[in-house]
């Protein structure tokens, strides 16, 4: 049975007991529900009609009033090209505090455009990296990038504790990490997960570029085979956009004290290590932050993040970008599993943008603070 499984994402990871997520095809669900039955296994429709709902969240694009930049929509998902767009704008309309550079090339050759954002108070800055987008498919985690952004430039003046965060810090924000993967889920396969690489033998494209970093490459929970999801790839680094990441936060080691990566689904604040069951040395700081940021995104609406290290909180996972900030250098260094839990999955409707952003922003802010005060 072909069935493209959602949570977990790998095959390895369903055991007993836990809740299984699958996009299955039309036809297959006259063979799949009948035996889920024999098997005594208790399921549930979530949706019924896939295609519908894709269309519902892209159809609309093309006649949507592509209004002007200035009042860029951010309670939509926006494509690649306004995403790069909306970049270029912002640093040419906020100079003071924006300064937009590429750290390389993709697959595909496109540029992998940065954000780096803060006050140039003084030459030396510690920093914050935050990316989105690892996961094609995951298109909350870029509209939290640039929700991020907006935040930081529209209260900037009015609000102490960003005024604090970007005098204080600099941020490097990539909106858009899996740029090749990102513009083919809209344009072909809204549920594409990886980047968009050729395997010559396989016929198969792309590599999980979240288990494609040099951290216990292509253990438990990734795949050797080129057409899984989980596709560790050929080499470590072999996808250039997992390298230009790698080789900037090498040469940024030092200035960067924290690393957020943004993915989706679950609800989950995640901290190393992912490809271990194993305690980091500087727990107690880490975790006091994890709880801390936890409580505050709950405040906004009530929503309960899980929180604790990835193998034990979600499962086990070999080279992951997470991990490897870590062995890097960089002592705070998390992965947010954005909103649902499972009802909408990947087709996070547009009207929970706002509220999925507004409590995340709470975290984020609290997670920077804690950076600024000294954790012992």
């Amino acid at each position: 049975l072909q069935v493209d499984l959602w949570q977990p994402s790998s095959p390895f990871h369903i055991v007993e007991g836990t809740v299984t997520d699958v996009r299955i095809p039309q036809n297959t669900t006259r063979s799949l529900l009948p035996y889920l039955q024999q098997a005594n296994i208790q399921y549930t429709i979530l949706i019924s009609d896939l295609q519908k709902a894709v269309e519902n969240q892209t159809g609309l694009r093309s006649h949507r009033n592509r209004r002007s930049l200035s009042e860029y929509n951010y309670e939509v998902y926006h494509s690649l090209e306004e995403i790069e767009d909306w970049m270029h704008y912002l640093n040419r309309t906020h100079s003071d505090l924006v300064h937009m550079f590429s750290v390389g090339k993709s697959y595909e050759g496109r540029p992998l455009y940065v954000l780096k954002l803060g006050k140039r108070s003084r030459p030396y800055k510690k920093a914050v990296w935050i990316d989105c987008g690892i996961h094609a498919r995951e298109w909350i985690g870029p509209a939290f990038c640039q929700w991020f952004v907006k935040e930081a430039l529209h209260t900037y003046q009015t609000d102490a504790a960003m005024r604090k965060m970007l005098t204080q810090l600099y941020f490097y924000i990539m909106p858009v990490f899996n740029v090749d993967g990102y513009h083919f889920s809209w344009t072909h396969d809204r549920f594409w997960r990886k980047t968009r690489s050729k395997n010559m033998r396989f016929h198969c494209h792309g590599v999980d570029a979240n288990r494609n970093w040099k951290v216990k490459w292509c253990d438990e929970g990734a795949s050797f085979h080129p057409c899984d999801d989980t596709y560790c790839g050929p080499f470590p680094e072999s996808e250039p956009e997992v390298k230009a990441v790698a080789h900037f936060l090498r040469k940024h080691r030092k200035q960067i004290k924290a690393y957020l990566s943004f993915h989706a689904y679950a609800q989950m604040l995640l901290y190393p290590y992912s490809y271990k069951y194993a305690t980091i040395p500087n727990f107690n700081c880490v975790e006091s932050a994890a709880y801390n940021a936890v409580n505050a995104l709950q405040s906004a609406y009530g929503v309960r993040y899980r929180y604790g290290p990835a193998s034990s909180t979600l499962y086990v996972s070999s080279g992951s970008s997470m991990d490897w900030a870590y062995k890097n250098g960089i002592p705070y260094a998390f992965a947010f599993e954005l909103r649902d839990t499972g009802h909408f999955g990947f087709l996070l409707p547009e009207m929970l943008i706002k509220p999925t952003c507004t409590e995340t922003m709470l975290a984020v802010k609290n997670i920077t603070l804690h950076l600024l005060k000294k954790c012992h």
